[in-house]
């Protein structure tokens, strides 16, 4: 190896160590500039989120397999971390709750290692049909077997009643957030390592090019198979703290809603790049906890969300930021940053005209004998005043008449930007 090797490799070692511990410090010192329980709780979720949107990417992103019922191994480790939690607490076995999600993970990974045989047999469609079926064969026992899921109510447990380590109780917020937040560490620099090994390399050949991998002599479903599992674990030690967290399972954990939301996560924060579903994972938690407090309809916005990411940005939030890079680089932001800034007013218009618009018509369709006097996103107005149509109306066709070739001069110039940038050196 050359001088040259050598620096280089030292210097990715650096960067990859410096990546970890510098998220383990700011992970370290949140709760001391965010310390009210919302915020707690909000990290917590997050760093749940995280966890099980990184184990869907190993399926989706990393081998190209698209679940419609990654939520099944999920709740199924759950439930079993909750039932661990009364059997610990009431044989008084001396096993501390830090230890608890290691059985939502083996929950996981057994029920991923029965279900994943026939499961990953094949891709693409066959295989998000078959997780679409487990998913409601286990979603809808859930509801059949009330001996193990608890029925409707589900099944509880406290966390306090565990054998304590350093005399840790678990009953503050504060001390659920950094055993999220160490699991969430763990699982994210496991993951990571996972995706430099052969059998990362591999899963990346079978999702492009599955003949070709048969061709040079390895099975595509074994290694598939094997994705599958490694999946499995980390979405139950996800539900395992899911289910610390909020001291209960339920039949919520298994349905499609939470399949659907990993979807979401994975897909807008980006598949193409591991840290894609971290941002997404944090996006799509705070947007929910956020839009559910502006309007009652705030699903409505999450599915608008998803179409327009699909539709504007398939990469996702890490595609346009990874797009952005070697302009960055190059130091060509300013002509793009302008350019930016003059679209943002028409589309501001554009969408503030599409919520008045969503507000009033689903006002009119649900809710039409209520007050029409609504409050949403902070406002009130009136749904029956044609003065509110001729304004949503008004701000959608002025905001699109502008924004429309505002766009188009943010293509522009973003094109010249990344002309200017290649001919430095910079590849996007």
């Amino acid at each position: 190896m050359s001088t040259q090797d050598r620096n280089s490799s030292k210097g990715a070692n650096l960067r990859f160590y410096g990546i970890w511990i510098s998220t383990a410090v700011v992970l370290l010192v949140l709760p001391r500039l965010f310390a009210s329980g919302s915020s707690l709780t909000t990290f917590s979720l997050i760093g749940i989120a995280v966890i099980f949107a990184l184990s869907y990417n190993i399926l989706l992103g990393q081998t190209g397999m698209l679940s419609f019922g990654h939520a099944v191994y999920y709740g199924l480790g759950g439930f079993l971390a909750i039932h661990g939690m009364n059997l610990i607490a009431a044989s008084k076995w001396p096993v501390p709750l830090p230890l608890v999600p290691l059985i939502g993970g083996f929950a996981g990974l057994t029920f991923a290692l029965l279900l994943g045989w026939v499961s990953t047999r094949r891709s693409g469609t066959v295989f998000a049909m078959i997780s679409l079926g487990l998913a409601e064969l286990v979603g809808s026992s859930a509801l059949i077997l009330r001996s193990f899921f608890g029925g409707e109510a589900g099944v509880t447990a406290n966390r306090t009643k565990l054998f304590r380590v350093f005399d840790l109780s678990f009953g503050p917020q504060v001390q659920i957030y950094y055993l999220v937040a160490l699991w969430a560490l763990i699982a994210a620099i496991a993951m990571y390592a996972l995706t430099r090994t052969p059998l990362g390399r591999m899963c990346n050949a079978v999702r492009d090019n599955p003949e070709r991998v048969q061709f040079v002599g390895y099975d595509p479903h074994v290694v598939r198979y094997i994705a599958f599992c490694f999946s499995g674990f980390f979405a139950g030690i996800a539900g395992a703290l899911s289910a610390i967290n909020f001291e209960i399972a339920n039949s919520a954990y298994l349905g499609a809603a939470q399949s659907g939301i990993v979807l979401f996560a994975a897909y807008i924060g980006g598949i193409g790049l591991f840290f894609g579903p971290i941002i997404g994972a944090i996006f799509v938690t705070y947007l929910s906890l956020a839009l559910s407090d502006l309007t009652s309809v705030w699903q409505l916005y999450f599915g608008l969300i998803f179409i327009a990411v699909v539709v504007f940005a398939p990469g996702g939030i890490a595609g346009v930021m990874m797009r952005h890079r070697p302009v960055l680089r190059a130091g060509r932001m300013g002509p793009v940053l302008r350019s930016y800034a003059v679209a943002a007013l028409p589309t501001l218009a554009l969408l503030a005209g599409c919520v008045l618009s969503i507000e009033v018509i689903v006002h009119h369709t649900v809710n039409a004998t209520d007050d029409p006097h609504i409050r949403a996103f902070g406002m009130t107005f009136d749904t029956a005043s044609p003065m509110t149509w001729l304004a949503a109306a008004t701000l959608v066709l002025v905001g699109y008449a502008v924004a429309r070739p505002a766009w188009t001069y943010v293509g522009h110039s973003f094109d010249e930007a990344l002309i200017a940038a290649r001919a430095k050196g910079y590849l996007a």
